[in-house]
C-alpha cells in the first residue's frame, strides 16, 4: 500500500478568507483521515516557535478539521505570504515527524525548511521571510489606516484608493509615506457577488443599475472583465486576481465583483472593504475541493463575503434559501433580505428593524429601502423574469434590486433598468436566452453548470412548452467535479425525460485534467442508470457540433435546451441561432455555416 503525501495542498491566502479575515496561509492534510488532536497540538507549536522566530504579529492559529483531514491556518504578514506556506509545511510535517510518521519527499528538497533541525530550519525560513519582505509596507499600511482608505497588495503591485481615486507602485519602487498624493486618493462603491447559481446574471444587473446611476462602473465575471459593459480582458476573471484589477483601472467610479467559491478558498477575497455583498443562493456543488464536504460548510464559504463588508455596509441574502437562513446568525454585519414572497417573516422583521427588504406581492416587485417602500413594478414586464416563468430570475432581480438600493440607488433608477434588462440576447449573454425558430423550436441557451442550475433550466423549459413537440438536451460537465456529482447531473436531466441528449466535453480549461471523453462517459452511464434509453443518448465531444447535432434534428414544436460553456463556442452557438431566427430557415433543412464573425 502507498504511502500517503504528507499533504495535498499548500497556499497564500491573500485576503479575508474562510478562516479569519486577515492574510496568511493554509494546508491541507494528506493523511485522507481525521487529525489525532496531539498531530494538531504539535503543528500549533511549530507554528508558534517560527512566529516567536520571524517576529511576527501574534494571531489566529485554527485547524478546521474535516472528513478526509483538516485545513490549517495562520495569520501571517501580507509581505511575507510565500515564506508562511513554507512555515507552514515545515510545522506540519516536523508534528508528523515527531509522531513517527512518513514525512515523504517535499522534506528532502533543496531549499526548505528541513525537518529534524529546528534551529537550520529556522535559520532558512528568516531567509526566505527576509526576500520577501517590503520594507516600506508596514508604514504605507499604517498611513492608509490613518487616512480610511484601501490598501491592496499582490506579488507586484500595491495600490492605495480604488479606481478612479487609486494609486498603485511596483512592488520594487514603494514610496514613502509622505510622497503618496492622499489628497487625491479615495475609495468607490464596490459590491461583492456570490452564490452557487446566479452569480454573473445578477452582477450584470447590478451593473446595468449602476451604470444608468451615472457611474462609470467596472465589473468582474467568469466571462472576463468590464468597464461600462466594454470588455477589457476575456477569461475566467471571477477570483481575487480579477477585482484587484478592476480596483485598479482609473476610470471605474464603483466596482461590481464577481466572488467565487474558488478564488475564496485558493486566495481569499481581492479587497479588505465592501459597501456591499450579495449571496443569490447556496446548492450542492464542487463537494470534496479544499476540505469542503457538505453544504453547512459551502454555506460558510460563500459567506466569506461578508468579512469584507465596512461597519455601515450590509449583506444581502436570499431569505427563500434555507442554508443562507441557518447561517444568517454568524454573518457580523447588517442583514438585508429578499425573497419570492414579500410577507416572508425575514422580510417583515427587516421592515420593522428599518433594514432594506425586497419581495414579490401579488406579482409585483416591492423594494423597502430601510425608510420607505417603492413599487419596482411588475414581474410581467420584467424581461429577465420571461413573463414571471423564471422563478430563480425573480429571485436575481430581487436581489439586485436590494444590493442596489444599499449601494445607494435610487428605486426609479432601478426600475427603469429592471423594466428592459434582458430585452436583448447582449444584456446577459450565455444565461437564459430563448430563441423561436421555424416550426415554433424554443432553443434556449444557458450556463446551468450543476444540478440545481439545471433543474431550474428544465423546469422552466416545460413550463415555456407548448404542444407535443420533444425535449432535447446538450449535457456535459466540468471535470473538477467527483464521479458523484457528475452522475447527480445526469440524474437530474433524466428526470425530465429528455427524448434526446447529447453528450459533450466542456473544452479548455474545464476539462481540469480529465482527458477528452471521459466525462460523458460519466454521463452516460449514470443516465442509463437512471433509466434513459441507449438509442436516445448520442455523444459530440464539440459544443459547437453538438448544438448543430441537436438543431438538425430538431422538428416542429420541440424544445432545444443546450447549455453551452465555452465562451467561444457560445459565440458560435449564438450567431447561429440569430441567423436562424432571422431567416425563413424550417426544422428539416440544412444548417448554415458559421455566420460571419462567429
Amino acid at each position: 500500500m502507498s504511502t500517503p503525501p504528507p499533504f495535498d495542498d499548500s497556499r497564500r491566502l491573500t485576503g479575508p478568507n474562510l478562516y479569519f479575515a486577515g492574510t496568511g496561509a493554509v494546508l491541507e492534510t494528506g493523511i485522507g483521515a481525521p487529525v489525532a488532536p496531539a498531530l494538531l497540538d504539535a503543528w500549533r507549536h511549530a507554528i508558534a516557535r517560527a512566529r516567536a522566530a520571524l517576529d511576527w504579529p501574534e494571531g489566529p492559529t485554527l485547524a478546521r478539521e474535516h472528513a478526509t483531514g483538516a485545513s490549517l491556518a495562520f495569520t501571517a504578514p501580507a509581505d511575507a505570504l510565500y515564506a508562511a506556506t513554507e512555515v507552514n509545511e515545515w510545522a506540519w510535517l516536523s508534528a508528523l515527524a515527531d509522531a513517527g510518521l512518513e514525512t515523504g519527499e517535499p522534506a528532502l528538497q533543496p531549499g526548505h525548511a528541513p525537518v529534524g533541525d529546528g534551529e537550520a530550519a529556522l535559520r532558512i525560513l528568516r531567509a526566505v521571510a527576509a526576500a520577501e519582505q517590503l520594507p516600506r509596507l508596514a508604514a504605507l499600511h499604517e498611513a492608509a489606516m490613518v487616512h480610511a482608505l484601501p490598501l491592496l497588495l499582490d506579488d507586484e503591485q500595491l495600490s492605495i484608493g480604488m479606481g478612479s481615486g487609486s494609486r498603485t507602485w511596483d512592488n520594487t519602487s514603494l514610496p514613502a509615506p509622505d510622497e503618496v498624493p492622499w489628497e487625491a486618493l479615495h475609495a468607490i462603491p464596490v459590491a461583492l457577488v456570490t452564490g452557487s447559481n446566479g452569480k454573473t446574471t445578477s452582477v450584470r444587473l447590478l451593473t446595468a443599475i449602476a451604470m444608468a446611476h451615472g457611474w462609470h462602473t467596472a465589473n468582474s465575471c467568469t466571462d472576463g472583465l468590464y468597464l461600462d459593459g466594454g470588455l477589457i480582458e476575456e477569461g475566467d476573471y471571477s477570483g481575487p486576481g480579477g477585482a484587484r484589477a478592476l480596483l485598479r483601472h482609473r476610470q471605474a467610479q464603483a466596482a461590481i465583483l464577481e466572488t467565487a467559491r474558488g478564488g475564496m478558498l485558493r486566495r481569499g477575497l481581492g479587497v479588505e472593504r465592501a459597501d456591499v455583498a450579495l449571496v443569490t443562493n447556496v446548492s450542492p456543488d464542487h463537494f470534496g475541493e479544499y476540505g469542503i464536504h457538505d453544504l453547512d460548510g459551502l454555506a460558510q464559504v460563500k459567506l466569506t463575503v461578508a468579512r469584507a463588508i465596512a461597519a455601515d455596509g450590509t449583506v444581502v441574502l436570499n431569505a427563500d434559501n434555507a442554508l443562507l437562513r441557518r447561517h444568517a446568525d454568524s454573518v457580523p454585519a447588517q442583514l438585508a433580505w429578499f425573497s419570492c414572497d414579500d410577507d416572508h417573516p425575514l422580510l417583515r422583521q427587516a421592515r420593522a428593524d428599518g433594514r432594506g427588504s425586497c419581495g414579490v406581492r401579488e406579482g409585483r416587485l416591492l423594494l423597502f429601502d430601510g425608510t420607505r417602500s417603492h413599487d419596482l413594478g411588475a414581474l410581467s414586464d420584467m424581461p429577465l423574469t420571461l413573463g414571471g416563468l423564471a422563478a430563480h430570475n425573480v429571485q436575481n432581480c430581487a436581489g439586485a434590486a436590494l444590493a442596489a438600493s444599499r449601494l445607494g440607488i435610487g428605486a426609479e433608477t432601478i426600475a427603469t433598468v429592471l423594466g428592459r434588462f434582458g430585452r436583448a440576447h447582449g444584456d446577459n449573454p450565455g444565461r437564459l436566452q430563448r430563441w423561436t425558430l421555424g416550426g415554433g423550436i424554443q432553443a434556449w441557451v444557458d450556463y446551468a453548470h450543476n444540478p440545481d442550475g439545471l433543474q431550474h433550466l428544465l423546469e422552466l423549459v416545460r413550463r415555456a412548452h407548448v404542444g407535443p413537440g420533444r425535449l432535447h438536451l446538450l449535457l456535459g460537465q466540468a471535470g473538477n467535479r467527483s464521479d458523484a456529482a457528475i452522475a447527480e447531473l445526469a440524474a437530474t436531466a433524466a428526470a425530465f425525460a429528455p427524448e434526446r441528449i447529447v453528450l459533450k466535453d466542456m473544452d479548455g480549461a474545464y476539462m481540469r485534467g480529465r482527458a477528452s471523453g471521459a466525462v460523458p462517459g460519466v454521463l452516460r452511464a449514470a443516465l442509463l442508470a437512471s433509466g434513459i434509453p441507449a438509442h436516445a443518448i448520442a455523444e459530440c465531444l464539440d459544443e459547437v457540433a453538438a448544438a448543430r447535432m441537436i438543431l438538425a434534428d430538431a422538428r416542429a414544436g420541440d424544445s432545444l435546451v443546450l447549455p453551452v460553456h465555452g465562451s467561444a463556442s457560445r459565440a458560435r452557438v449564438v450567431a447561429l441561432l440569430d441567423d436562424l431566427q432571422g431567416r425563413d430557415w424550417a426544422p428539416g433543412q440544412p444548417l448554415p455555416a458559421d455566420p460571419p464573425g462567429a
